[in-house]
């Protein structure tokens, strides 16, 4: 039995396309008490999980020297928004290795968005035929 036919995976609308190496601002709703607010999480993206559940994205920040992670899930009701900051440019698609870096070490280079250019057809440039009349 497939847990896709029982239960459809409903991936949160307020995720864009993120990818490894990104440095991101998750907004979460956090409620204390009575109280509601939304409390920021930066940090750059280590990897993402594609899978049945809809998947999730784990996310590492450095705070007072010590190494932060957070595993977000796709279709959290708690995530209120993610903000892509910055497109890393890396080639791997988990990033562990970054855990053993110092802070410092950590900056990546950044990607650099390709504009996709439309190309128009060149123009076929064709002579005009010219008709000889004669005036006879």
């Amino acid at each position: 039995m497939d847990i896709r036919r029982v239960v459809e995976p409903r991936v949160n609308a307020q995720i864009p396309e993120i990818s490894p190496g990104d440095i991101v601002r998750v907004g979460l709703k956090t409620i204390e008490g009575d109280k509601e607010r939304i409390q920021n999480f930066q940090g750059m993206v280590l990897g993402t999980k594609k899978g049945v559940d809809g998947g999730s994205f784990t996310v590492r920040k450095v705070f007072l020297g010590i190494g932060v992670e957070r595993t977000f899930s796709f279709q959290s009701p708690l995530i209120q928004s993610v903000e892509v900051l910055r497109r890393g440019k890396v080639r791997r698609a988990k990033l562990y290795y970054m855990r053993q870096l110092s802070t410092k070490q950590t900056r990546l280079k950044e990607r650099s968005e390709k504009i996709k250019k439309q190309t128009v057809p060149p123009v076929e440039e064709t002579t005009p035929e010219v008709e000889i009349v004669s005036s006879e």
